[in-house]
């Protein structure tokens, strides 16, 4: 009877010693993922860690001194991104507003020229400033590439009205459709409100859009059409234009990619290359549907949350 006794006797100290390391032992768990998320929201916000004052050489101090060393890294790296930005930005402003004057003063000459030159000189003197036009086309695409893939200028996204953003990129495209007589129809929703940057959404529905103009032939047609679907919300751009070859559809994005038979037409390659890395900063995406002669619906997407 005795020994039963002192048998229970152990077993219930030993139960009791269980029950209380484990609850020490808890308690450390959940004091070591306290330090352990404090530390990480400190890494994530640029704050300084915390540390106890604790001489031990216990799991934590080494886990923490881990966590320190590579704060630090992430830290100096981080500087090192910025200060290559700031730097990368004032490039980009430095090119932008070297040629900006010289391409006006060349605008200005030739249209002083023209009005006293005759008709031979008329006829390179327009040959001249198109050729301006376009390369102030060309330096303007190129500093809002370098802009968009350096960060330099990010897209803000809000929950705003779709149809004032469409509405501007069609606005912007009428005057060169009337001249081609293209038909230009918009189905759109006044209600309909998407997360979206509605400056550089614009840009890549004036892109498409201008892409259409150019490729669809007089008397053509162009629909635009607005979906609200389940997770996305789609805007069809459909024309009557010559098409895209299957083979040719992965190529179009790339940038300053031209297809072999359109070199006689105006324009440089980038605008569906801009128009695809701006819907994919904003977490959207753009497809298109053609086959040759039955004209191309791009189709872009733009989540809903």
């Amino acid at each position: 009877m005795d020994k039963m006794m002192i048998l229970a006797a152990v077993f219930a100290i030993a139960a009791l010693y269980m029950g209380l390391s484990r609850r020490r032992m808890k308690k450390e768990i959940y004091a070591f993922t306290n330090r352990l998320e404090s530390c990480l929201d400190a890494m994530a916000l640029g704050r300084e860690m915390e540390q106890d004052a604790d001489d031990e050489d216990t799991l934590w101090s080494k886990v923490y001194e881990r966590l320190k060393r590579l704060d630090r890294i992430w830290q100096k790296k981080n500087a090192e991104s910025l200060e290559e930005k700031k730097k990368i930005k004032e490039l980009i402003s430095d090119i932008s507003h070297q040629t900006k004057t010289p391409i006006a003063n060349i605008k200005l000459y030739v249209e002083l020229l023209q009005e006293e030159g005759n008709g031979q000189e008329h006829r390179f003197l327009q040959k001249i400033g198109a050729q301006t036009e376009k390369l102030d086309f060309l330096l303007k695409s190129m500093v809002k590439m370098s802009r968009l893939e350096t960060g330099v200028i990010g897209v803000h996204c809000k929950r705003q009205s779709l149809s004032e953003t469409l509405g501007r990129a069609v606005s912007s495209i009428v005057p060169k459709s009337e001249q081609k007589q293209i038909r230009l129809s918009v189905d759109c929703d006044s209600s309909v409100t998407v997360m979206h940057d509605s400056k550089w959404t614009e840009e890549a529905l004036f892109n498409i859009l201008e892409n259409a103009v150019k490729y669809t032939g007089q008397g053509g047609s162009i629909r635009v059409s607005v979906s609200v679907q389940e997770i996305f919300t789609k805007i069809s751009i459909k024309d009557t234009g010559k098409g895209i070859a299957p083979e040719r559809q992965a190529e179009i994005f790339a940038r300053f990619y031209r297809e072999p038979e359109v070199y006689d037409q105006e324009g440089i390659g980038v605008g569906l290359y801009l128009a695809r890395n701006i819907m994919t900063l904003q977490n959207g995406y753009i497809e298109v549907r053609s086959e040759p002669g039955a004209g191309a619906d791009f189709r872009l997407y733009l989540p809903n949350r």
